[in-house]
């Protein structure tokens, strides 16, 4: 009884007015669900889902609108321009691929942004890696410099840039094409994965030093593999721009038609088609060209996203 007593005084004893109202003092206040808070939290988010509805009406349906150009006659594409293809013609795609030399275009693009793409992935990854992970006299001057340079405007670059491919004869070719795409890209690229690399923990490549790998197994061994998320978004960054360039190969890569590229090829095909009236084999073309940068982004999609967001989880 008396171990009771003293349980009861003690528990009346914790519960004083003044901690009763500490704790109401204390206590979240939960807003109703008619509260002003919940009201402007619902006109927010029914805001943010409808620019975002709006976003995805203003990319999906100019596609949309072409793939189903693509599969319709040039009359139809007059007559009824919104309307769903009676009937399917895949002999625009074959059109387009063969009579247009399209497949040549397309070939050109895949060698020139292949090799331009693995010549910037592993340039631009070595150099993020050296800046973000050592420091040395001149670390952040580097760093800046490179960072400025994508601010620098490609388009004020062109003449100096014709004379310079000029004079060491790589116009017209496929080699001096990449070396520019490379340069091109480069400030971005380290600009990314220089902050990337400096979420890795330096745990794992002090580890690997220890076990005496040397710097450059390290870093293909060990850091590379970790930033794979960075990689494949910036590489999937860096596709997208070259493979859509048009700009520096209408200007460097204009004296061989056996190798101008895609988006030259579109072009072309643009102004030859205008005449004959074949908008059919045109649309055609156009989808032919997007079909890559849209398969590229539909498999890597989630390791885009990772990428972009795994600097803000770490």
């Amino acid at each position: 009884m008396g171990g009771a007593e003293n349980g009861a005084e003690t528990a009346m004893t914790a519960e004083t007015p003044e901690t009763a109202e500490t704790a109401v003092t204390e206590a979240p206040v939960v807003d109703s669900p008619g509260g002003r808070i919940g009201t402007e939290g619902r006109i927010l988010n029914v805001f943010s889902h409808g620019v975002l509805i709006l976003w995805a009406l203003m990319v999906t349906l100019p596609l949309l609108w072409a793939v189903m150009s693509a599969l319709k006659d040039d009359k139809s594409i007059f007559t009824s321009p919104w309307a769903l293809p009676t009937s399917l013609h895949f002999d625009n795609w074959s059109r387009a691929w063969s009579q247009a030399h399209m497949s040549e275009y397309f070939m050109n693009s895949v060698v020139v942004v292949a090799g331009s793409l693995f010549g910037t992935m592993l340039l631009g990854s070595m150099a993020a890696y050296v800046l973000a992970r050592f420091e040395f006299p001149g670390n952040r001057f580097v760093y800046y410099l490179f960072v400025g340079g994508m601010s620098f405007p490609v388009i004020l670059a062109l003449v100096p840039l014709f004379f310079v491919l000029k004079n060491m004869q790589l116009l017209d070719t496929y080699h001096g094409l990449i070396l520019v795409y490379i340069a091109y890209s480069l400030p971005f690229t380290i600009f990314f994965l220089s902050g990337f690399f400096r979420t890795l923990p330096s745990s794992v490549a002090e580890a690997a030093m220890i076990d005496g790998a040397s710097h450059t197994r390290t870093f293909f061994q060990v850091m590379l593999p970790m930033a794979k998320p960075g990689l494949i978004s910036v590489g999937i960054f860096n596709f997208l721009g070259q493979w859509n360039q048009y700009l520096l190969p209408a200007v460097l890569n204009v004296g061989d038609e056996d190798k101008k590229l895609l988006p030259q090829g579109l072009v072309a095909l643009a102004v030859s088609q205008g005449y004959k009236g074949d908008w059919s084999g045109l649309f055609a073309g156009l989808v032919i060209a997007m079909l890559p940068v849209l398969a590229a982004y539909i498999v890597f999609q989630r390791q885009v996203q990772a990428g972009l967001t795994a600097g803000a989880l770490k």
